[in-house]
């Protein structure tokens, strides 16, 4: 077989095909590139020997540039030999996605981390440059995605750490502080806090019996129907902040949540967890996490 003229016979009908039906140019890129890239690694001998056959991906990117011009460098190539490779791995060839949108995914080996950032792409319409900057937030370890989870919970899609842009990092950051810089950017701290996240208010003020209270953050996370009431504390996390959420739960279950609404999930952003206090002291509707300071 020439491997070369089918490469190239490839290439030029996307491109054809692109001029004529722009609205489905995502598609037939990505099966034309996934196609060139099966064709490369038969023509170096197979998967194990595909590394070792730069010299052949060097050869067809000078005379692919040569015959049809700029966009077919070494680079472009090796990304479609290394496009096909994880597809057969099992990533989706998810059309929903553009070139660019794998490009970004590319270096990645997790198969778990792949799917993740492709099923995130597809519910929120993610732009390359939305994409990018969740991953250089390593927003998958932060969320601890797990692929079995089959009926996640709000408090299951939270982050650790909690980013927290500011301008000015202070040596110390108070409770104070903290409300304030998430003030100052709160759709900026709800996209980071997780998926699906509103708010309500904040310095919520309620009343227990006689005592009168103040809830830091009142969220409503619209995916699970749940209000979420969220404490700050620039302290490592204690047993005590378990008693002080859980009355807040108790009193927006009773007070504020409607009878179609699930049941309020609390959430404490701490300086540290201690994960055997949090182990022993919570249940299903509270969860804790950290914060972190960055410019």
């Amino acid at each position: 077989m020439n491997y070369y003229n089918k490469i190239k016979d490839t290439l030029i009908k996307n491109e054809m095909y692109k001029k004529a039906k722009d609205y489905s140019k995502n598609k037939n890129d990505l099966n034309s590139y996934y196609e060139v890239g099966r064709l490369l690694i038969e023509a170096q001998g197979g998967e194990d020997r595909a590394k070792y056959g730069n010299k052949i991906i060097k050869e067809y990117s000078e005379r692919l540039t040569k015959e049809l011009g700029k966009g077919h460098t070494i680079t472009s190539l090796k990304r479609m030999r290394q496009f096909y490779l994880m597809i057969q791995k099992g990533a989706p060839l998810a059309h929903l996605l553009s070139w660019s949108h794998y490009i970004e995914l590319l270096p990645m080996k997790d198969m778990n981390e792949i799917k993740y950032y492709i099923n995130i792409i597809e519910k929120h319409s993610l732009s390359r440059t939305e994409l990018r900057e969740r991953i250089k937030s390593h927003e998958y370890k932060r969320i601890g995605y797990k692929e079995e989870l089959s009926e996640p919970k709000v408090n299951t899609l939270i982050k650790d750490p909690i980013v927290i842009k500011t301008k000015n990092i202070s040596e110390k950051i108070t409770e104070y502080a903290l409300h304030n810089l998430i003030l100052e950017n709160m759709e900026s701290f709800l996209k980071e806090l997780g998926i699906a996240f509103a708010f309500i208010g904040h310095e919520v003020k309620i009343k227990i019996g006689r005592n009168k209270h103040s809830i830091d953050f009142l969220l409503y996370n619209v995916k699970f129907n749940c209000y979420v009431v969220l404490e700050l504390k620039a302290t490592p996390f204690k047993a005590e902040h378990i008693g002080q959420i859980k009355k807040y739960i108790n009193y927006v279950d009773e007070n504020i949540k409607e009878s179609f609404n699930d049941k309020t999930v609390g959430v404490i952003i701490c300086k540290e967890v201690n994960g055997y206090v949090l182990k022993y002291c919570t249940d299903s509707t509270i969860f804790a996490t950290t914060y972190k300071i960055e410019n």
